[in-house]
C-alpha cells in the first residue's frame, strides 16, 4: 500500500510539472523582467532594439505593480532610435539600467528620425536608474557640422519622473532633454563629452515645472544645465560643472517669440574652467519675462564670465540688430560667489537698452582673477538693483 502511494505521488508531481507554464509576459523572473528574456543579445554589435521594445510592451501593459525592466550588467546593447511610449497601465514603471547602451554610428541613421535616439514619452510614474552607461557615439557626428544631431535621451510628457545614477557619454547633440514634464527628480548623474564637442548640453529643461536637479557632475561642450522657455519652480543643487558653458537660463525670445521663466534657484554649485558661470541669455526682439531667479553659494575655479546677463545673445550665423522689445529680466539675486575668474570682466550685466533689468541684487561676492597680477571688474548696460556686503569686484555700475 505504501509503495502504491509513493508511485501515485511521483506520477502526480510529474503531471503537475509538465502542465505548469510561466506567464508569457514575464518568462522567468518574479522580481524583474530582463531584456535578455525577449531576445536581446548584448554583444554591442547586434541590433537589440526590437527586444527592448518587446520587453517594454510587457511591463507597460501590466495592469498593476509592473515588475522592473532590467538592462543587465556585463553586457553592451546596441540600439537604433527607439521610442518607449505610454501611457502604461501600471501607475509606476521602473527601468533599471545596469549594463551599457550604445548608439549606432552616424552612417547607420539613414531612414531614422535624427532628432532623438532614446525617447520615453507619456509615461507617468517613471523611474529610470542604475549604474550603467549610455554612450551616444557622438564623435562620428561632431566632425560634420551640417548634420542634425540627435539628443541622446529624451523625456516627453512624463509626470512624476525620477531619473538617477547613470553615466552618459558622447551624445551627438544634447545629452538629456526634459520637456512637458511636471514633478521631476534628476540626481547623481555623470555626463561627459569633450570640451570641443558642439552643442552637447548636459541637461535641457523646457516647458516643465517642479524640477529638481542635484548632485550631478557634468563636463561637456556646451551648457551643463540649460533652462528654457515655459519653465517654473526649477532647483539646481550640488552640480559640478566644467568644462562647459555654465548653467544657463535661455536662450529666450528667439525669432521674436515669447518666453516665460519663473522661480529658478541654483545653489551650492561649482564651475571649473567653464566659458560662463551663472548666465541669463536672451535674444533681441523677444517678449515675456524671466524673474525670481537666484544663484547662491557658487564656487568658481578659473571660469570665464562668472556672472553674466546677456540680452544681446545672437547665433554665429544670424543677423542681429538692436530692437526695442526684449524679454524682461527682473528679481535676480547673486549671493555668495567665491573663487577665481579667467577674465577681467567678472560681472557683466548687459541688459536691453529699451527694457532693462530691474531688481538685481548682488550680495557678498569675492571673485578675483586667476592671474594674481590682474584685477577683476564689472560692466553694466541699463541694469538696476541693489548691492550688499563685500563686493569684489565693485559693481558701481549697477543703477538704483
Amino acid at each position: 500500500m505504501r509503495e502504491l502511494l509513493i508511485i501515485i505521488l511521483i506520477l502526480s508531481m510529474a503531471i503537475w510539472g509538465s502542465s505548469f507554464q510561466p506567464r508569457e509576459a514575464f518568462p522567468s523572473y518574479a522580481s524583474s523582467v530582463s531584456v535578455i528574456q525577449f531576445g536581446a543579445v548584448g554583444d554591442g554589435e547586434t541590433d537589440d532594439s526590437q527586444a527592448f521594445l518587446k520587453a517594454w510592451k510587457s511591463i507597460c501593459g501590466s495592469k498593476s505593480n509592473a515588475p522592473p525592466l532590467l538592462v543587465p550588467a556585463g553586457k553592451t546593447f546596441l540600439l537604433n532610435p527607439v521610442s518607449f511610449q505610454g501611457p502604461c497601465k501600471s501607475s509606476s514603471i521602473n527601468v533599471q539600467i545596469q549594463g551599457n547602451i550604445v548608439a549606432p554610428h552616424s552612417s547607420a541613421w539613414d531612414g531614422h528620425d535624427k532628432k532623438k535616439w532614446l525617447l520615453f514619452s507619456n509615461v507617468n510614474g517613471l523611474t529610470v536608474n542604475g549604474n550603467g552607461k549610455i554612450d551616444g557615439k557622438g564623435a562620428s557626428w561632431w566632425s560634420n557640422k551640417q548634420h542634425q544631431r540627435p539628443t541622446a535621451l529624451s523625456f516627453g510628457s512624463c509626470n512624476n519622473l525620477v531619473f538617477r545614477g547613470l553615466m552618459h557619454v558622447d551624445s551627438p547633440g544634447n545629452h538629456i532633454s526634459v520637456y512637458g514634464c511636471n514633478d521631476v527628480s534628476i540626481s547623481n548623474l555623470k555626463i561627459i563629452a569633450p570640451e570641443s564637442s558642439p552643442n552637447t548640453d548636459g541637461i535641457d529643461i523646457t516647458h516643465s515645472s517642479n524640477v529638481q536637479i542635484r548632485d550631478c557632475t557634468i563636463a561637456t561642450g556646451d551648457d551643463c544645465v540649460a533652462i528654457g522657455t515655459d519653465t517654473s519652480n526649477i532647483a539646481v543643487t550640488g552640480v559640478i560643472c566644467g568644462p562647459g558653458h555654465g548653467i544657463s537660463i535661455g536662450s529666450l525670445g528667439a525669432n521674436g517669440g515669447t518666453s516665460i521663466v519663473e522661480d529658478v534657484h541654483v545653489r551650492d554649485c561649482t564651475f571649473k574652467g567653464t566659458k560662463n558661470g551663472a548666465r541669463i541669455k536672451t535674444w533681441q526682439g523677444g517678449s515675456g519675462h524671466a524673474r525670481r531667479i537666484s544663484f547662491e553659494r557658487i564656487k568658481l575655479e578659473s571660469s570665464d564670465n562668472p556672472i553674466i546677463i546677456d540680452q544681446y545673445y545672437c547665433g554665429p550665423n544670424d543677423e542681429c540688430k538692436n530692437q526695442t522689445s526684449a524679454v524682461k529680466v527682473s528679481d535676480v539675486s547673486y549671493i555668495g560667489f567665491q573663487g577665481t575668474s579667467s577674465t577681467e570682466e567678472a560681472v557683466q550685466l548687459s541688459c536691453s537698452e529699451s527694457v532693462g533689468c530691474t531688481d538685481i541684487k548682488i550680495n557678498d561676492i569675492d571673485i578675483t582673477h586667476s592671474d594674481s597680477g590682474k584685477d577683476t571688474r564689472a560692466s553694466c548696460i541699463n541694469a538696476h538693483g541693489e548691492l550688499y556686503g563685500r563686493l569684489v569686484p565693485s559693481v558701481d555700475c549697477l543703477l538704483p
